[in-house]
């Protein structure tokens, strides 16, 4: 009966991929964009609300209190402590989630329906948004957990190169900026609170929900929500990332294997030419065993297991990025490859074959990016987040089956400019 039930939720959640997602939007009496999508098949709700207060906003000489805000947020609030929220919670069979990135921070509630779950669950989040505590013994803890893990960080080679490109990436820019454990040691109570009076506001957040909701009902979630909050104007944003300069960083380490990543700073949500890119790069790093670089780094040269690449728009121009391991004797001819492979993919495009590859894949795969309501509230968050059309998700489909080559090749030349490639490497020869 398990297995039977399971597949009738993937199936039926399936089916509403290819069908299309409705997605309803409004804007609260406070302030709050609203994106909801009915789901009426589980007796369930997932609601996210995002507001944009990720680590782009850490002041300059403060990295790192984005996240420390976000995670003790919901680390008592309101009468409860924190063991009573979670006491709460598990009670209730409900949990809340989220967290910080580099655009946004987040939290997230899944609870049943039922009457007798679903007000007691949105009164843990309704405090948690009103009067979080900040307690001072509780933002000790985690500033010293989150300074033990940085401290390890700093050991192992993948953080190290990661910290280090995206320092190179956006050397004056927010998206540069990384916590440091003497960054997070100088952080008070007093920044947290300042931090989340200015960017916890109902005009700077939008909620998602899908869940089995009438739109009334989910009016009324929204404005219970949405009044918890201050009302607020969105910050303002920094000035762009500049163009991408080249670089080479070199870092010394022990480690056997050397860590690498070539990149540039390339697009932002909802540009133009997302899906040519997106196209593209499934042939040239982004499918797996049948992308180019792996063809020709891995399974020619054997230099490496496994290499990849990927584009990530974010509110501002995000990355383009390519990551690899190999020996460290071998760093230098395998980033030679690497360039080769880049440099002769954006001169001249996929093939005929392997652009109706690429399009048969990701068209084909895309029902599995909604096969849950947690998938599509995170597709929905998105789409409301960075402002994207309502209907994105239902000409996802096409508009990657509409792109063609030349499209392919005159978008990686306006973004992937080879000669441009940051490179950073830590425990090369």
């Amino acid at each position: 009966m398990k297995r039977l039930l399971t597949a009738a939720i993937t199936f039926l959640a399936a089916q509403t991929a290819l069908a299309g997602v409705a997605i309803e939007h409004w804007t609260t009496t406070n302030g709050t964009r609203v994106y909801f999508s009915a789901a009426p098949a589980l007796p369930m709700l997932d609601v996210q609300i995002d507001f944009a207060a990720g680590s782009m906003f850490d002041p300059a000489d403060k990295a790192g209190l984005a996240a420390l805000t976000r995670g003790i947020l919901d680390l008592g609030a309101g009468e409860r402590d924190e063991t009573a929220i979670a006491e709460q919670l598990a009670d209730l069979g409900a949990r809340l989630g989220g967290g910080a990135d580099t655009d946004r921070a987040s939290i997230s509630l899944r609870t049943l329906t039922a009457a007798d779950k679903l007000p007691a669950a949105l009164a843990v989040l309704t405090d948690v948004l009103r009067q979080p505590h900040f307690d001072a013994a509780i933002l000790e803890r985690e500033k010293a957990r989150t300074i033990a893990s940085l401290k390890d960080a700093m050991t192992r080679p993948d953080s190290i190169a990661g910290k280090a490109f995206w320092e190179a990436l956006y050397p004056d820019h927010p998206y540069g900026r990384q916590a440091t454990p003497e960054s997070v040691a100088t952080l008070t109570r007093d920044d947290l609170v300042d931090f989340h009076r200015r960017l916890y506001t109902a005009g700077n957040a939008s909620i998602a929900m899908v869940g089995k909701l009438t739109r009334a009902e989910a009016e009324a979630i929204a404005e219970q929500l949405s009044l918890a909050l201050p009302a607020g104007t969105p910050p303002d944003l920094p000035k762009p990332p500049g163009a991408a300069r080249a670089r080479t960083v070199a870092l010394a380490h022990p480690a056997s294997q050397a860590h690498i990543y070539l990149g540039l700073p390339a697009i932002e949500r909802g540009h133009p030419d997302f899906f040519p890119l997106l196209v593209g790069n499934y042939t040239l790093g982004g499918g797996g065993f049948v992308s180019r670089l792996v063809q020709e780094v891995r399974d020619k040269r054997g230099f490496v297991y496994s290499i990849y690449s990927y584009f990530a728009p974010m509110r501002q121009t995000g990355p383009f990025q390519i990551g690899l391991q190999t020996q460290r004797k071998q760093a230098r001819e395998a980033i030679k490859v690497v360039r080769q492979v880049v440099g002769d993919f954006v001169a001249k495009g996929p093939t005929e074959e392997e652009l109706a590859a690429a399009k048969a894949n990701l068209s084909g795969g895309f029902p599995l990016r909604l096969d849950s309501n947690a998938k599509l509230l995170g597709n929905i968050a998105v789409i409301g987040f960075y402002g994207l059309p309502l209907d994105y998700l239902d000409h996802y489909r096409a508009r990657v089956e509409a792109v063609t080559a030349d499209e392919v090749r005159a978008a990686f030349a306006r973004h992937v400019r080879p000669g441009d490639l940051v490179t950073v490497t830590v425990a090369a020869e």
